[in-house]
């Protein structure tokens, strides 16, 4: 990358499940979960994401949680702060927020539902960028947006000295190389999808924002770390020893199958709020046979 940008992270980042309990983020599991992950040896933080249902979380919450992560996590890991959204002028608010409680960089999500043109994405992003002072990873997931990023857009916000990097959970491996074959010294490239780490990291990424850490952060970190190290053997070796049970993690919407899996490991209560609910019994048999299989529980 460009020696005008810095990295934020590179190997494995956790993005962290959001407990609930009685309707209201429970925090005394929020912190064993925080304190599990870092002691697991995760890479960085991302709080207030996909996988923490920042859908439903009102303003307050969202703000509380970002500042309850910086303060508990205190500079032990990067602290990236979930702050897009697909009203431009409210993905600003919650930014400048986040760059005041110290969060270390923000994620924002391309704007879901209203499809914006090339054109209205670099805006919305440029503008974001021009209102804070925290470096930014891109979010492109256009399975849950509607809306994909292409490499023409991605050149033009690759300008930003503030725009650093991008979580593709696109899942096209040729669009994510072309990605990295044009932009890579001006954007890091993470995996946003858990069963495509090593084909990315070993086009040049630098690693994962994932949701397996939740469960194995160890072992997570360590496949990140092997590619790192340019043992893709190793990494190749991790990466299908926990297919299947990547897989299960994603056999419902994320993140429901996971948070499943941290209320069996008894991290948090099986509690979602609506839209999400409780996994089907046949999914959730399966999730369960397949944490069995991996000595997980």
């Amino acid at each position: 990358m460009s020696k005008f940008k810095k990295t934020i992270f590179t190997g494995a980042a956790t993005a962290v499940i959001t407990p609930f309990k009685n309707g209201a983020i429970d925090y005394a599991s929020f912190d064993k979960i925080i304190e599990a992950q870092i002691a697991g040896g995760i890479d960085a933080l991302v709080v207030a994401g996909t996988t923490g249902e920042a859908a439903t979380l009102t303003h307050e919450e969202h703000c509380e949680c970002i500042k309850y992560t910086v303060e508990k996590v205190a500079g032990r890991v990067p602290v990236i702060a979930g702050t897009g959204s697909n009203d431009t002028a409210y993905g600003i608010e919650l930014s400048k927020y986040a760059c005041e409680v110290g969060a270390d960089a923000l994620l924002l999500v391309t704007p879901y539902y209203n499809k914006a043109t090339p054109k209205g994405l670099i805006k919305n992003f440029i503008e974001t960028a021009e209102a804070t002072d925290k470096p930014i990873i891109l979010y492109n997931v256009p399975s849950r947006t509607g809306c994909n990023i292409s490499l023409p857009v991605y050149k033009e916000l690759a300008k930003h000295e503030r725009i650093v990097a991008v979580k593709e959970a696109s899942g096209n491996i040729s669009a994510i190389a072309e990605l990295i074959a044009e932009c890579g010294d001006s954007f890091d490239v993470y995996s946003g999808n858990d069963d495509q780490i090593v084909p990315i990291m070993s086009l040049g990424g630098k690693g994962v924002i994932s949701v397996l850490t939740n469960i194995l952060p160890e072992q997570t970190h360590k496949l990140c770390e092997h590619c790192l190290d340019g043992n893709f053997k190793g990494a190749a070796d991790l990466q299908l020893k926990y297919l299947h049970l990547i897989n299960s993690l994603f056999c419902e919407v994320n993140p429901v199958p996971v948070k499943t899996a941290m209320a069996e490991l008894g991290y948090c209560d099986i509690e979602m709020r609506l839209p999400l609910c409780e996994m089907e019994d046949a999914n959730k048999a399966k999730l369960i046979s397949a944490m069995k299989a991996h000595g997980i529980l």
